[in-house]
C-alpha cells in the first residue's frame, strides 16, 4: 500500500478512537520485525527513527533500509523521524521522504521553541507530511537524551492550546505522566488532564513513554484522544531476549542470520501485542486507493 503521511493516519486514528503504533526501528533486523507485525495484522504503523540510530549509521542510510523492506509490505506504513533537537535535520529528513517529522524544542524558551517548530511545519506541509511537537517536558532517557525526574512537568490545557495554534503542528505530543526508557515504579498517567487537553485541541495527541504502561491505562488514555503511542524499550527488551536465547540455544553459534532469527521473532511478537492493544489491527483497510 505505502507509505502514507502522519497526517492522514493520525487524524483518522483519533476519529475513529484507536492509536496508531510508533515504533522505534534501529538496523534491519528490528525494521523488519515491526513490518511483519503490521503486515500480519493488517494494520497502519509508523517507524520511528531516532537520534541513536541516526549517531551510528546515519539517518539517509537507515531510511534506505526501510525503503528496500517496505517493497514487500501492503500495509499503511509511515517513517517519522522522532526527537530531533534541529532544524537541519528536520530539513534532512523531510527531503529523505520521510512521511512525519518532529522537532523537540521542550528545552527552549517557548517563543523559540515556537518559531521554529512553526518554520519546520511549513516545510512539511508544502508537501503533505506530518508535523509532531513537544510542550512539556517528559522524563527519563531516550537516545541519549535525557530530562530528570524533577525537570519534568506535566502540559496544562493553556499551554497545549496555544503551543499548537502558534506553533502549526498537525499533533501534540504533551507529558501527562510516562517516561522515556524503564519505569522505577508502575507509572500513574493523568488522565484529567489529558481531558482537559483534548477539550480544547482538536488535534490527535501523542503519548511518548509508552513502554511499561499498564495496558488498562493505554486503552484509557487512547480513549481520552491519544491517537500515537510511541514504543520504544519494550521491542529493544523483546529482540535483545530473543537474541540471549537464541546464542543459548546454540552457544557455539556464529551465523548472525541464525541467531537474529530469534531477535526478530520476539520483537516481532511484542510487537503484535501491542498492534492489538493499541486497536489498529486490521484498520489497514480504510486506506485502501
Amino acid at each position: 500500500m505505502g507509505y502514507i503521511s502522519g497526517k492522514i493516519l493520525l487524524e483518522h486514528a483519533a476519529k475513529n478512537h484507536y492509536a496508531v503504533g510508533a515504533f522505534s526501528v534501529h538496523n534491519a533486523e528490528t525494521a523488519k520485525a515491526v513490518l511483519a507485525a503490521a503486515q500480519k495484522e493488517n494494520a497502519p504503523v509508523i517507524l520511528m527513527i531516532g537520534q541513536k540510530v541516526i549517531q551510528y549509521m546515519g539517518l539517509k542510510p537507515m531510511k534506505e533500509i526501510v525503503d528496500s523492506l517496505a517493497k514487500d509490505v501492503d500495509v499503511p506504513i509511515c517513517v517519522h523521524l522522532d526527537h530531533s533537537r534541529t532544524f537541519e535535520q528536520n530539513v534532512q529528513a523531510i527531503h529523505a521522504g520521510f512521511q512525519s517529522v518532529m522537532f523537540d524544542g521542550s528545552q527552549l524558551p517557548y517563543e523559540e521553541n515556537v518559531e521554529l517548530t512553526r518554520s519546520i511545519a511549513k516545510i512539511a506541509h508544502s508537501l503533505n507530511m506530518g508535523m509532531e511537537g513537544e510542550i512539556g517536558k517528559i522524563g527519563g532517557t531516550e537516545d541519549d537524551i535525557t530530562v530528570e525526574e524533577k525537570d519534568a512537568m506535566l502540559t496544562t490545557a493553556e499551554e497545549a492550546l496555544q503551543f499548537s495554534e502558534d506553533s502549526e503542528v498537525d499533533y501534540l505530543a504533551v507529558s501527562i505522566g510516562t517516561a522515556h526508557g524503564v519505569y522505577k515504579v508502575e507509572p500513574k498517567l493523568n488522565f484529567k488532564r489529558l481531558q482537559e487537553i483534548t477539550r480544547v485541541v482538536k488535534k490527535p495527541i501523542v503519548l511518548h513513554g509508552g513502554s511499561g504502561v499498564p495496558d488498562e491505562q493505554i486503552q484509557q488514555v487512547i480513549l481520552g484522544g491519544v491517537a500515537k503511542v510511541n514504543v520504544d524499550t519494550e521491542l529493544r527488551q523483546a529482540f535483545t531476549e530473543g537474541l540471549r536465547e537464541a546464542l543459548a540455544a546454540s552457544p557455539k553459534e556464529i551465523h548472525p542470520a541464525n541467531y537474529l532469527t530469534g531477535a526478530m521473532k520476539k520483537m516481532e511478537e511484542k510487537t503484535r501485542e501491542k498492534i492489538r492493544l493499541f486497536g489498529s489491527a486490521g484498520m489497514a483497510k480504510f486506506f485502501l486507493t
